[in-house]
């Protein structure tokens, strides 16, 4: 079946997704035009006589599957990044469409019969290990699916998930709008004083962006990411913190967006088709399709995290409690006071502050270096062709990054790196295009968005633009996300569902993202991404030997804090019981455990936990904790080796970042380490012995 292109270009797939000629109306008629080829599609290979073969009955769909994906990620891309009520519309016309799809696909049982024959039958002697595990993949899926269910079990499931899918929608909807809707107007000197400048310029614009007349001295602070953390390390006026705080931590929480009974509803309705499927919960079924064997298993791992971790964070916090006590009278310590007093401990114990650090990562410099890292660790070039047009792009702002060895184009990474107004919050990777062997033999090359939230360039008081200065955190965000972009370019698979990501365990997924973290803390690699605005000086060593001994400070705080979302998630997916208990009572009940410092009364912030409630997160937050597990072990190989050990570095390009989803994930770890992991080198990075 020859797909119609007319004049959408979302239904042009012969090279890279068209952003910029793009708009929300192509949307929804995409989705729907490749859904429906599809499924006649699916009708006609069902109905060939003879069609047993892979090439037969799994080429075909899976190139019809793919023109979906392209077309449902363009939009939820545009929708993420641009966020415009006609976008938002598009969207939800479309994830209609592709939740109704899914149900039915998933539970077709013709095609289902058909992949059991080729998973069984003669000709599945001649089938690889990677066709063997895509198959094995699929059936799982189907069977997760409910194809196994009666006429009246897979209505029901089908009716679920695409209520499901709405109320995601909804939910993160509310959160967006509360954000976008808040702001604190500041007028006196004094409520500003201490403030970093860079926070100030951010704050002075969006004040003019309100209202061009604006008087001098006014700032507005947004509900952001990017400004949250400098303004509750650096706010000396308590009740502002607290405003701001209370703020935060009560998105979606009242009114026509309260986010509340929508929880309520998505954990019933999860919970109901888990018990529909055979589970006894949803986190069974999460689980599924994880590596962790059970709920009970992921549990015991979280708890011993914590145990281990809640001695030392308990002298952590009452460290800070004292100061706070000491300067203020304050007690006891709140939530809103830990990153205040945390940020002045930190810069009396080690002489540096957080802000004092931008000037040395302009963010061109960083890119720069990243690229410098990724040459010397793999082998490969990154250059930015934006100017040159070789992929079009969605905003202005967009860069176009591409990868490539020894002359050979790998892929591309489209990098959207800073904040606006209408973009989700947060920094994500997500696949445009996936890595695959064409029929003709040619390779489809892949690209990756790369989404942040950096602190965009700001005027200065002469009219001039310098680069974005952005935080040493901020370093670590983008080295992480580039870690997801890697997984994906460099992929060599030949197929396209183990391409990147496809195929990978999410309890996986955040594997090598949090593995290239590491490279923010050595004195080698900082040197390539850091050089300061001014005087072009790379980071010295002296404050770089201050940064490494306050890596640990509050490690354990922030493993704990990490933890007890983990533990929130996995309670909410399987003690918890919509038709008796309360959300509340589950989330007190898991801070009673590992909590050091008591959450505020008006504290909601499962109103907007989006990695749970919209992302793909249900149950699986955890895998955050075990992905650092395997990163800090797999690093422990260059702490060995060498940082720039190019052994250990092929190694892990060749063991885990190629192979995608195509073997056995924990195999790869296996394969690159040499053994099973070890939460040791997790611990001792935490200072945590």
């Amino acid at each position: 079946m020859t797909p119609r292109t007319e004049s959408n270009p979302l239904l042009d797939v012969s090279g890279p997704t068209r952003y910029g000629s793009i708009d929300a109306a192509h949307g929804e008629p995409a989705v729907r035009q490749r859904v429906q080829e599809a499924e006649a599609l699916v009708d006609v290979v069902m109905a060939t006589p003879g069609a047993s073969t892979w090439s037969a009955i799994v080429d075909p769909i899976d190139e019809a599957e793919e023109r979906i994906e392209r077309a449902w990620t363009a939009i939820e891309n545009l929708e993420a990044t641009l966020g415009t009520p006609e976008l938002r519309a598009a969207h939800r016309a479309g994830q209609e469409i592709m939740t109704r799809h899914r149900s039915k696909f998933g539970q077709d049982a013709r095609f289902f019969r058909a992949l059991q024959a080729l998973a069984t039958g003669p000709s599945s002697d001649g089938l690889s290990a990677v066709h063997r595990k895509i198959l094995a993949d699929q059936i799982r899926d189907f069977r997760l699916a409910g194809v196994d269910l009666n006429d009246e079990g897979k209505e029901r499931s089908r009716a679920i998930r695409s209520e499901l899918a709405s109320l995601g929608s909804k939910f993160a909807e509310n959160a967006a709008d509360d954000a976008k809707d808040f702001r604190l107007v500041l007028d006196r000197a004094e409520d500003v004083e201490g403030l970093p400048a860079t926070l100030l310029a951010t704050a002075r614009a969006a004040a003019l962006a309100d209202d061009p007349a604006a008087p001098a001295g006014r700032y507005s602070f947004k509900l952001d990411q990017s400004v949250l953390g400098p303004f509750m390390m650096f706010q000396r006026n308590r009740e502002l913190r607290e405003r701001f705080h209370r703020a935060w931590v009560g998105r979606a929480s009242s009114g026509a967006r309260d986010n509340g009974p929508v929880i309520v509803s998505i954990l019933k309705l999860r919970r109901e088709l888990a018990q529909l499927l055979g589970f006894a919960d949803y986190a069974e079924l999460s689980l599924a399709k994880k590596m962790a064997r059970s709920p009970a298993e992921v549990r015991a791992f979280l708890l011993d995290l914590a145990d281990r971790a809640l001695p030392r964070a308990r002298e952590e916090t009452a460290e800070v409690a004292a100061l706070a006590r000491k300067d203020a009278g304050i007690e006891p310590i709140g939530r809103h006071d830990i990153g205040f007093y945390r940020e002045t401990i930190r810069a009396a114990l080690h002489g540096f502050s957080q802000e004092e650090l931008r000037a040395y990562f302009p963010l061109p410099r960083v890119l720069s270096g990243l690229s410098d890292l990724l040459l010397r660790l793999y082998g490969v070039e990154m250059k930015d062709r934006t100017a040159d047009g070789v992929v079009p792009v969605w905003h202005e702002d967009v860069r176009v990054l591409e990868i490539s060895d020894r002359g050979t184009v790998l892929g591309h990474v489209l990098f959207d790196p800073y904040v606006r107004t209408g973009k989700r919050a947060g920094a994500w990777v997500s696949g445009c295009v996936s890595r695959k062997l064409r029929s003709d033999g040619t390779i489809q090359r892949p690209v990756a968005h790369l989404v942040c939230n950096l602190p965009a360039p700001t005027p200065a008081t002469d009219g001039t633009t310098g680069p974005a200065l952005i935080s040493h955190d901020d370093v670590r965000t983008l080295f992480h996300e580039f870690g997801h972009a890697l997984h994906h370019v460099l992929s060599t698979a030949d197929r396209r569902e183990v391409s990147g990501i496809h195929g990978v365990p999410w309890d996986g997924v955040e594997f090598p993202s949090q593995f290239h973290e590491n490279w923010i803390w050595q004195p080698e690699s900082l040197a390539l991404v850091s050089s300061h605005v001014e005087t072009g000086e790379s980071l010295p060593a002296a404050l770089l030997d201050k940064m490494r001994g306050a890596r640990t400070f509050f490690a354990a705080s922030d493993l704990l804090r990490q933890v007890e979302l983990a533990l929130i998630d996995l309670e909410l997916h399987t003690t918890f019981d919509p038709a008796r208990d309360d959300v509340r009572d589950v989330i007190d009940s898991v801070r009673r455990r590992v909590a050091v410092v008591p959450a505020p009364d008006y504290d909601r912030f499962e109103n907007s936990f989006l990695h749970i409630f919209q992302g793909g997160y249900a149950a699986g937050y955890y895998g955050y904790k075990w992905a650092e597990v395997l990163a800090a072990d797999a690093f422990g190989r260059f702490e060995e080796e060498g940082i720039f050990s190019q052994r250990a570095a092929q190694d892990f390009r060749n063991s885990v970042l190629a192979c995608g989803g195509g073997e056995d994930f924990l195999e790869l770890f296996v394969r690159f380490r040499g053994r099973a992991p070890d939460s040791a080198a997790l611990l001792r990075q935490a200072g945590i012995a």
